[in-house]
């Protein structure tokens, strides 16, 4: 599940710490792109545990502080509505019982030694009352912004000039959108669909005043030039993959752990085709190379590359270690994570960047030389470095491979979770569909 992976996707020491999955910049991230609707007040995050405090836009900053000072993860924090609420209720609740009565407990460096194992704890939307509390807090934002909009709905002191030809507008906010869907085949959606709407087109206005497309984001050398280029481009429209937007559109308050694109393919109504927006494509599935950005849509390609441009044969390696298909995985997903960290795979030395971790690789023969299989054949490399690594999704299985997992059993990453209410979990949770059909 997600939160696995964000926990997982952490190293054990305090540097190169990873926060968040990784994505490759050539693609758009995919599940990991979920709604960041946060509250933007003042309040300060507090520590669950110390007196440690910071303002709101430091998030990441005490999300860190958790991890490495009391090996606490939260999961899908962007999916919390007020993140200072949300801390405030925990920090009493820790205070009046232990925290494995609500975490879940998880160990890292399972198969190694003793004194090298740790265990951290998971706070999560899978224990009733956490999830009880995020739906709280969600419908109260929800409620806020059910009450903003109608409060610009009834509004009459509107004042504004269009974007593209500054035309006056007075009065209600949606004669202007209209105007410039109309006129200047500009829209950002329904004035219905629409909250904090003179924040919406400040930002426009801004990126408009900086040259920038609104569409691309480029920016340009003057007016006329972005002029031009928006409308031979058919840029005149706002880069849905920005979630700068999100908080402007209700229909990302609605239900909670939803972007707006799962809650619009619920949607039965049938949408009328814009053809202002058929420039729009979607990206291949493409395979990035372990060590470079190059990419390949089909696993011979990328051995290809990898075997004749960096002397790394995934092939070889897979038929003379009788990988599995899991096996291949973590295999993979431990060569990002080392490349990722300038590190030399086989001999873990350190180096300042990729560039220089490659000369080295090839420099001293250490493409092909793995580790000892206890470095890599771990139970945190079943889940990738990168989210959306399409690498893995190509990897294949023998047939004796197959044959061999049918009969043995192959060992599926199984994670050991200190829960206490197991009956509420089975009860409202897509864990407990899982437990009902194994039962049947």
């Amino acid at each position: 599940s997600r939160f696995l992976l964000y926990f997982l996707s952490l190293p054990l020491t305090g540097q190169d710490s990873i926060l968040e999955p990784l994505c490759f910049p050539e693609r758009p991230a995919c599940s990991c792109s979920a709604v960041g609707v946060q509250s933007g007040g003042a309040e300060l995050l507090v520590c669950l545990f110390c007196s440690e405090s910071v303002p709101t836009q430091q998030k990441d900053a005490l999300l860190r502080h958790l991890l490495l000072e009391h090996k606490l993860v939260i999961a899908d924090v962007k999916l919390i509505a007020d993140l200072a609420k949300y801390l405030l209720y925990w920090k009493g609740r820790f205070m009046e019982q232990s925290l494995t009565d609500f975490c879940s407990v998880i160990k890292t460096n399972s198969t190694g030694p003793v004194e090298k194992q740790e265990e951290y704890f998971l706070l999560c939307d899978v224990l009733p009352e956490d999830r009880l509390f995020r739906e709280k807090l969600q419908q109260k934002r929800l409620e806020e912004v059910l009450e903003q909009q109608q409060r610009e709905r009834e509004d009459s002191s509107f004042h504004r000039l269009c974007m593209f030809c500054n035309e006056e507008f007075t009065g209600n906010r949606s004669s202007m959108l209209n105007h410039m869907a109309r006129e200047h085949s500009f829209s950002i959606g329904l004035p219905d669909n629409i909250v904090y709407c003179d924040q919406f087109l400040d930002t426009l206005q801004n990126k408009l005043d900086n040259l920038q497309c609104l569409y691309c984001e480029k920016t340009f050398r003057d007016k006329t030039t972005l002029k031009d280029h928006m409308r031979k481009k058919a840029h005149r429209r706002i880069n849905a993959n920005n979630h700068e937007y999100d908080r402007f559109y209700v229909i990302n308050y609605l239900e909670l752990g939803k972007t707006w694109e799962e809650v619009q393919s619920e949607d039965d109504r049938e949408l009328v085709e814009d053809d202002d927006w058929s420039d729009w494509r979607a990206h291949p599935l493409s395979a990035v190379c372990l060590f470079c950005e190059h990419q390949s849509e089909t696993m011979e390609q990328i051995y290809t590359h990898m075997k004749e441009s960096h002397g790394f044969d995934l092939h070889r390696l897979k038929t003379e270690l009788n990988l599995k298909f899991y096996q291949q995985v973590k295999l993979v997903n431990f060569i990002r994570r080392q490349i990722h960290q300038s590190r030399c795979y086989g001999c873990q030395q350190a180096f300042d960047c990729r560039a220089d971790v490659l000369r080295h690789l090839e420099a001293e023969g250490h493409m092909m030389a793995l580790p000892e299989a206890s470095a890599w054949d771990q139970p945190q490399y079943y889940f990738p470095t990168y989210e959306n690594d399409a690498l893995l999704c190509t990897l294949s299985d023998s047939e004796e491979d197959e044959t061999d997992t049918t009969e043995h059993g192959e060992d599926v990453p199984v994670i050991a979770e200190d829960i206490s209410n197991l009956r509420d979990i089975r009860q409202s949770s897509v864990l407990g569909q899982l437990l009902r059909s194994t039962c049947k």
